[in-house]
């Protein structure tokens, strides 16, 4: 993480973004006060969320279909 005056900022923003896209974080700051963070976005790993779904539909398939009140009853057992 790296920490950048605005008047910095405003003046090397092209390179900034290309540092932020390497999956650096920078983080603004006036007058030695932090006042924006700038982050790389989330990347979304597709294979994971396919298997996780896949996974979703096996277990359904096993279980058959719960009412809301069922999910919530058995999250809140695990709680106890």
């Amino acid at each position: 993480m790296r920490t950048v005056q605005a008047s910095e900022a405003k003046t090397q923003f092209l390179r900034l973004l290309d540092d932020v896209e390497n999956g650096e974080t920078v983080i603004i700051t006036r007058h030695g006060r932090s006042i924006a963070r700038i982050t790389p976005e989330p990347q979304i790993d597709r294979e994971k969320v396919r298997r996780a779904f896949e996974g979703m539909r096996e277990l359904r398939k096993r279980v058959g279909k719960l009412s809301s009140e069922e999910i919530l009853s058995a999250r809140d057992e695990g709680r106890a």
